[in-house]
């Protein structure tokens, strides 16, 4: 919400002076790091409130650590957040995505680089009051909470690797055991589990006789990289037919080399 707004609902509902609501609009405009937590608290009108220096001594401290995890680049002292004013006690945070590194040149023309927020992605803070709401006596317990919006992180992975033209992986699987003809479940779940006994994240679809392109297909669509293709005359001859899915090529491997070379090849990729 722009400033503007809650000037206006700080004077026209909650009954605050436009002075003060105009210094109050001094104060929230301001950010820094711990430089600015050390000049306020210099300010003689800071200094008139407990809470408000007990809360930047929480910020030096907090900055304090900071410097040490040599992190204090990517924190900012925002004086304008503000977060659950009845349920938390101490500092509240919000995290942000920025996308660093894009060239203004697509902006402005200039070949300058600047760094582009994409939104929040978490947030939380310190609640001492929470878990003593369920204490019958009341006690108070230090607790500081996190949340993070996972659907707006996968998002973001999402539309990042469309833009470098990576595919989205659904699943962890490295091979496919499939079958060529029918009436081969067994013989798949054989190989999946010689697979399994050799450290290989490997699946089958557990249908009897799937047709050989859905099978395919869901391993295009899943991001599986390789499919290990059984059929009779692949049993009989002791050889696996294995197909790399994003080229499409197919190579005949026999069955007591097939481990060593789809290690070779998921390590390669």
């Amino acid at each position: 919400m722009p400033w503007e707004e809650v000037r206006k609902e700080m004077v026209s509902e909650k009954g605050l002076s436009e002075e003060a609501a105009d210094q109050i609009g001094e104060y929230v405009s301001l950010q820094g790091g711990m430089e600015l937590a050390e000049r306020l608290l210099q300010d003689q009108k800071m200094c008139q409130s407990k809470q408000a220096s007990a809360g930047l001594m929480d910020i030096k401290l907090l900055f304090s650590y900071l410097q040490l995890f040599q992190v204090t680049d990517k924190v900012v002292f925002d004086l304008s957040l503000a977060r659950g004013l009845d349920y938390y006690t101490g500092i509240i945070y919000e995290g942000f995505l920025t996308q660093a590194g894009i060239a203004a040149e697509a902006q402005n023309g200039s070949g300058a680089e600047e760094s582009v927020s994409v939104g929040s992605v978490a947030g939380g803070g310190r609640y001492d009051g929470l878990v003593g709401m369920f204490d019958p006596k009341g006690r108070k317990v230090p607790c500081v909470g996190v949340s993070i919006g996972i659907e707006r992180i996968f998002s973001i992975m999402e539309k990042k690797a469309e833009a470098s033209a990576q595919r989205v992986r659904t699943t962890e699987v490295q091979v496919m055991v499939v079958s060529a003809q029918k009436n081969l479940l067994e013989e798949r779940l054989k190989l999946l589990t010689e697979l399994w006994n050799a450290g290989i994240k490997a699946e089958v679809i557990y249908k009897k006789n799937p047709k050989l392109l859905s099978q395919l297909q869901y391993c295009e669509d899943s991001g599986i990289p390789l499919v290990a293709i059984l059929g009779e005359q692949e049993l009989k001859d002791g050889m696996v037919k294995l197909r790399t899915v994003a080229t499409r090529e197919e190579a005949d491997i026999s069955r007591a080399d097939l481990i060593t070379e789809i290690k070779r090849r998921t390590s390669e990729a």
